[in-house]
């Protein structure tokens, strides 16, 4: 390989992740219970290699992990629908806060286009079977996401104990694809993504709890309506890198607007969530992950759209923890690190314009980096 041009080189390398993705997205249906499995199973391996050390046997060791994880999403279902019950309940009032909101905007319309409230009907009731066509549409497009997302779960444990059970070939086949010069280095770069993943999804769920009962607590305590379905909605499309966190506020202001007439709860739900956020970014969040692997926010926001596209909800979930896995590997290849240059965050002090040391394949310092003895 190192015998072959530049050009050559490059030209593999692109055909490489196109083909990545390609295989991403075409096989996206089987690929990504896969890979969320692949993720859970380092998440749960602590608690296999535990009981393990205390001479569990090794088909009980995999289940009872995959049992409390079944027992937790079981809760977390259960108290999400007990919200979207109260929500409910308060139907016969959120449909009479409706049709005030849809008063008062169809009052604002005729003020500055001089559409009267029966020429808005009329465009309305033209509009009425596009509608109910989009509705049906989405209706069976819903359906069959949710039949899709039962097969997932459905699989998903399934992926996992299989995971678990056979890791030490999958671990065997990963070192055979490298000489034995280069074991050192994989069994590092094995070491560090195990580190990387679990510290990010175990991070993620600790987010999600201090997210619900931060901005669900705040708001019952200030007396929004709903408080903690804002909470618990908002804390987990928070997951989602940056699109999470718009579409969270969206739905808390929408939430707010169907349980109240008065402009100040939808004030108090957008600050309180920008505060909470805010700290969650700054604070918390840095803290708890505590990655040493740090994604740029130009890719990061790429890869969650390149993973919606190709996956829906489950790729722009898994899109950060993959891009992360692929950083640790391109940094650890001579043939690859400029890639992983591009993923990271680490900004030259200097324009590589004009200092040609930064334009070398060798790790640059940043500012305030401190170097490894």
């Amino acid at each position: 390989m190192n015998d072959f041009p530049i050009t050559v080189k490059r030209s593999i390398e692109l055909l490489g992740l196109v083909l990545l993705v390609a295989v991403l997205a075409v096989g996206s249906d089987i690929l990504m219970p896969i890979i969320m499995a692949f993720f859970i199973s380092l998440v749960l391996l602590p608690v296999f290699r535990f009981l393990i050390k205390y001479r569990v046997p090794e088909p009980i060791a995999i289940v009872l992990p995959i049992l409390l994880l079944v027992v937790i999403l079981g809760l977390i279902v259960w108290f999400f629908s007990s919200q979207i019950r109260d929500l409910v309940a308060d139907f016969p009032q959120i449909r009479k806060n409706i049709n005030i909101h849809l008063q008062t905007l169809s009052n604002w319309v005729y003020k500055i286009s001089d559409y009267s409230t029966t020429e808005q009907v009329e465009l309305i009731n033209k509009n009425t079977n596009d509608l109910l066509s989009f509705a049906g549409k989405t209706a069976s497009g819903a359906a069959v996401t949710l039949s899709s997302l039962f097969v997932f779960l459905g699989l998903l444990p399934i992926y996992i104990y299989l995971i678990l059970f056979y890791k030490s070939i999958l671990l065997r086949f990963i070192f055979m694809w490298f000489k034995e010069d280069h074991h050192e280095k994989v069994k590092e770069a094995i070491y560090e993504t195990e580190s990387i993943i679990k510290n990010y999804l175990v991070g993620l769920m600790i987010q999600v709890t201090y997210m619900t009962v931060l901005v669900g607590g705040i708001l019952m305590a200030v007396g929004i309506k709903h408080a903690l379905l804002i909470g618990v909605i908002f804390a987990f499309l928070n997951l989602i890198p940056y699109v999470g966190a718009l579409l969270g506020n969206i739905i808390g202001v929408l939430i707010t607007l169907t349980s109240s007439t008065e402009l100040w709860p939808i004030v108090t739900v957008l600050c309180v969530i920008a505060g909470v956020q805010f700290l969650d970014n700054n604070i918390l969040m840095p803290r708890i992950v505590g990655s040493k692997v740090k994604i740029n926010a130009l890719f990061a926001i790429l890869g969650v759209i390149i993973g919606g596209n190709i996956a829906g909800i489950s790729g722009m979930f898994l899109s950060m923890p993959i891009i992360a896995v692929l950083k640790v590997i391109f940094d650890r290849t001579t043939l690859f690190r400029q890639w992983g240059v591009l993923l990271g965050d680490e900004r030259p002090p200097r324009s590589p314009m004009t200092f040609p040391v930064f334009r070398k394949r060798i790790p640059i310092l940043s500012k305030g980096s401190v170097p490894k003895n």
